[in-house]
C-alpha cells in the first residue's frame, strides 16, 4: 500500500509539470471507492494551479474547486505527454495541454473526489482529524509526547492510527521503532521522555530518507514519472524475518498486530 513517502514522491514527480495545465477532457473507468461527485464535463476547461499533499491525499487545486486523490491499496499515478490507451485497471484520467494524468488501480480502493475546496464538508470530514505532518515544522515534540502518554494502545498500532502523527504506515512504523529501540508491543503511555524523543526524531529521519530514496517498491509502486523506489533495500527489519539483525545479528522476528505484519529485533528493541 502506498504510504506517505510514496504519496509525497508521487506528488513531487508531476506537480511542477502539471501546474498551469488546462483540462481538455476527463476519462472515467470502473467505479472507485467513492464517486467523483460531479459530471466529468464540469472539470473541462479548468486550470490546475498546484498539487499539495495532506497525509495520503493528493490535493490538486484548480482555478475553481479541487480534486482529492487517494491511491488506496494498489493505486499509482502516471503523468506523461503521451500514454497508451487506458487499460482495464485504469480508472481515471485528466487530459491537459501539458500531458495526461492517469490513475492505475487494480484493486479499486483508490478515490478521486471533486470538491469545492479545503472548506468543502467532504474535504473537512476526510482531512480535519488527521494528525500533524511528520516532515513539517508543526510536528512538535510536546504534543506528540502528550499523545503517547494519553494512549493505552501498543505503540505500533497507535502510530498507524494517525492520531499522534499522520502517514507512518506499516513499513515505516517497523523501521521507525527499530531506530528508536522500542518494542512494537510496548504500551505507548509507558514510553518515557527520553525514548519518546528518540521516537520523534526517528519518525522524521526514516520518512525523510524514504522520500529521498523514492519510497518503497515492494510490488509495483512507481512514481508518476515511472521511477521505482529503493528504500526497501535499506530496511533494517521490515520483511526480514529470520535474517540477522544488521546491528546485533540476532534473527529478526515477525508478529501480527491488528492483522498487520510487524518486524522487530528482540535484542535491540526493548519493551
Amino acid at each position: 500500500m502506498p504510504e506517505l513517502p510514496e504519496v509525497e514522491v508521487t506528488r513531487r514527480s508531476f506537480a511542477e509539470q502539471i501546474a498551469g495545465a488546462r483540462i481538455s477532457s476527463v476519462f472515467l473507468g470502473k467505479p472507485l471507492r467513492w464517486p467523483l461527485g460531479v459530471d466529468p464535463q464540469e472539470l473541462v476547461g479548468r486550470q490546475v494551479l498546484q498539487v499539495r499533499r495532506r497525509g495520503k491525499y493528493l490535493l490538486v487545486d484548480l482555478d475553481r474547486g479541487m480534486l482529492m486523490l487517494h491511491l488506496g491499496m494498489s493505486g499509482s499515478l502516471r503523468f506523461a505527454a503521451e500514454l497508451p490507451l487506458p487499460g482495464v485497471h485504469d480508472h481515471f484520467q485528466l487530459t491537459t495541454d501539458k500531458g495526461l494524468l492517469r490513475l492505475h488501480d487494480p484493486r479499486r480502493f483508490g478515490a478521486v473526489l471533486a470538491v469545492s475546496g479545503d472548506d468543502d464538508p467532504l474535504a473537512v470530514k476526510l482531512l480535519a482529524r488527521l494528525g500533524p505532518e511528520p516532515l513539517e515544522d508543526d510536528f512538535d515534540f510536546e504534543p506528540f509526547a502528550r499523545g503517547l502518554k494519553a494512549s493505552r494502545l501498543a505503540i505500533k498500532p497507535l502510530l498507524l492510527s494517525g492520531k499522534v502523527v499522520v502517514g507512518v504506515g506499516n513499513i515505516y512504523a517497523s523501521e521507525v521503532l527499530f531506530l528508536a529501540g522500542i518494542r512494537p508491543t510496548t504500551v505507548a503511555g509507558r514510553i518515557g521522555r527520553e525514548r519518546a524523543l528518540r521516537l520523534h526524531a526517528a519518525i522524521r529521519q526514516i520518512l525523510a530518507r524514504a522520500v529521498e530514496t523514492g519510497g518503497s517498491t515492494l510490488k509495483d509502486f512507481s512514481a508518476a514519472d515511472g521511477n521505482a523506489g529503493h528504500f526497501q533495500l535499506e530496511a533494517n527489519v521490515y520483511a526480514r524475518e529470520g535474517l540477522p539483525c544488521k546491528v546485533c545479528s540476532a534473527p529478526v522476528r515477525q508478529l501480527r498486530q491488528g492483522q498487520r505484519s510487524t518486524f522487530f529485533c528482540a535484542h535491540c528493541q526493548r519493551p
